[in-house]
């Protein structure tokens, strides 16, 4: 997360109406402006003061010298992660209108999904997109780790269908200043590997995606320590990243080889937005849209558990996105799910200057809308 300086209560009432005036307005805000429309209690002298202390935060910029202030896409962040007040009147509006509009026992699930896209694009104004669910049920039949080069391992996976992948990744055997020589590394990784294999059989490509490694496998570890032929007094938590790491690399090399498609409404609502005047900007979002899905389920689609419903949703703002043609957008998204296993994902794209509110609610109910469809 980017850093966000202190605040004090006065500079985020400054701020969050800064930020809000633009997003109703479109247009620069100055202090006079907020002095009349905002109950701030302060004079405009002192709310010009205080936008000076947020650009120079950098959560406030100037587009022109003799303009008022805009949000930066730290403002923007600094908003979202701590000023925004959840509104439980705009959940009850939305799933009262998903209830009208959908009936989960009337309809495919695959239709469905087509609605639910064109509700939520209807209702928010932005581009609405929900990826139908992904082929994540096969199962591990055999895994194994290969030493290829230094510093670098094969994992070798066969699916119940007898699907092979081979990925690459860092050996987490060879990456500290321990000295240690070729064929202790090799049993050590063969421990490894009768770990995983042992831990991860059976088990579907979504499960594994979801493991949270510092809570399983102690004993098993222990286990499998005591019957090797050699000494390896390495703790399970040194892998934690690397098995993390292992995890996603599993759901993204098998996603990249069943891609299902991504349902897509609201373009043309969302063309109406000033941010999206230029045609440039807006053609390189629809060929990413229309042409390169295959890039966008990753970025919608992350395979999250159900622990922490705090965290359910998922804003990348501006520049957080890394693929260039939504570098000027935002995008709110969070997962559906069957029997807490994550398998498709809702989500809206607009532009930063978007009503945050309104798209973490609508993606939120129309995700838990889905989940229980799925039942």
């Amino acid at each position: 997360m980017a850093y966000q300086p202190d605040l004090s209560t006065r500079h985020q009432n400054i701020l969050k109406a800064t930020i809000r005036h633009y997003i109703a307005t479109a247009e620069p805000v100055g202090s006079k402006t907020l002095a009349q429309e905002y109950d701030l209690k302060v004079s405009s002298a002192t709310i010009r003061n205080a936008m000076g202390r947020l650009e120079e935060a950098g959560l406030l910029y100037q587009p022109h010298i003799s303009a008022g202030r805009i949000p930066s896409d730290s403002g923007y962040r600094t908003y979202v992660d701590r000023l925004i007040v959840p509104d439980d009147n705009i959940s009850k509006i939305i799933e009262k209108s998903l209830q009208q509009e959908l009936q989960i026992a009337k309809a495919s699930f695959e239709a469905l999904l087509q609605r639910a896209t064109k509700v939520l694009a209807a209702l928010s104004g932005y581009i609405a997109l929900i990826t139908f669910p992904q082929n994540l049920n096969s199962t591990l039949r055999h895994l194994q780790l290969v030493r290829v080069a230094s510093g670098q391992v094969m994992l070798i996976v066969v699916t119940d269908s007898y699907q092979t992948q081979s990925i690459l990744m860092e050996s987490p055997l060879e990456n500290d200043n321990e000295d240690r020589g070729e064929s202790v590394i090799e049993s050590e990784l063969q421990i490894l590997s009768n770990f995983l294999d042992h831990e991860l059989k059976g088990r579907s490509l979504a499960e594994i995606a979801t493991l949270d490694w510092s809570e399983i496998g102690e004993e098993s570890w222990v286990s499998l320590l005591r019957q090797g032929t050699r000494e390896f007094d390495r703790e399970f938590k040194q892998y934690t990243d690397f098995l993390n790491a292992l995890s996603n690399q599993l759901r993204l090399s098998f996603q990249a080889t069943s891609f299902s498609p991504i349902a897509i409404h609201g373009v043309a609502e969302c063309l109406r937005q000033p941010e999206f005047s230029q045609l440039q900007q807006i053609q390189a979002l629809l060929y990413l849209l229309e042409e390169e899905q295959e890039q966008l389920l990753p970025v919608i689609f992350t395979t999250t558990s159900l622990k922490d419903s705090l965290k359910r949703v998922s804003i990348k703002i501006g520049a957080e996105n890394y693929l260039e043609p939504m570098r000027t957008c935002s995008l709110v998204s969070a997962n559906y799910y069957q029997d807490k296993i994550p398998v498709g994902s809702v989500g809206i794209i607009g532009p930063t200057r978007m009503l945050y509110e309104n798209a973490i609610a609508l993606v939120e109910t129309t995700a838990d809308y889905l989940s229980d469809a799925f039942k």
